[in-house]
């Protein structure tokens, strides 16, 4: 019987993930999540609640967190394809400040576990992608906060069309650097 497969990534905690497919000429039956199986592999995930998003392509979202309330998350695309971005912000972590992508593909199921204390966004690369998300935590409006998706320090090589530039919302355009967000780390 086919089983989940756990691949770990350069950053601890964050794993790549290859869930449970069994499939034949009828179709396919998937298990995305099992509580012991992921415990066994040292991910403690409960299930706080789960989301999805719809984007068309060139849409950016991110780099999203909450100060409060952080949320680890299992993410998958249900559609589409999107390369998806952690960026490691826990303070203690001998890997702060580093990042890495993934590209989530409906094609392909993986999924990617990103710990607490990290930022994610993705980019949205097919016509239109679906995001799935379980996370442990509810989402706090009064503690979400983000990093700029193009912030210099970070150097994140999204893979952007030269020509084009990605869609954004107001609130992700506006979000602090990576410099701002050490300099309040300190202050607390």
């Amino acid at each position: 019987m086919p089983r989940f497969e756990f691949q770990d990534t350069s950053i601890p905690g964050l794993t790549l993930i290859e869930p449970f497919l069994a499939s034949d000429s009828r179709g396919y039956l998937s298990k995305t999540f099992e509580a012991d199986i992921f415990g066994t592999h040292g991910i403690p995930f409960t299930v706080a609640e789960e989301l999805e998003s719809s984007s068309q392509k060139g849409t950016l979202r991110g780099l999203h967190f909450q100060r409060r309330h952080s949320q680890d998350k299992l993410v998958r695309a249900l559609s589409g394809e999107v390369y998806d971005v952690a960026v490691d912000i826990r303070p203690a972590s001998p890997t702060f400040g580093k990042w890495q992508g993934f590209y989530l593909t409906a094609e392909d199921r993986q999924m990617l576990y990103i710990p607490k204390g990290f930022a994610h966004g993705f980019l949205v690369c097919s016509e239109q992608a679906v995001l799935h998300y379980l996370c442990g935590d509810r989402y706090d409006p009064d503690s979400e906060n983000g990093i700029l998706w193009n912030d210099p320090e970070l150097a994140i090589d999204w893979p952007l069309d030269e020509a084009a530039a990605p869609i954004l919302s107001e609130r992700d355009r506006s979000f602090q650097s990576f410099a701002t967000f050490r300099k309040e780390l300190r202050a607390v």
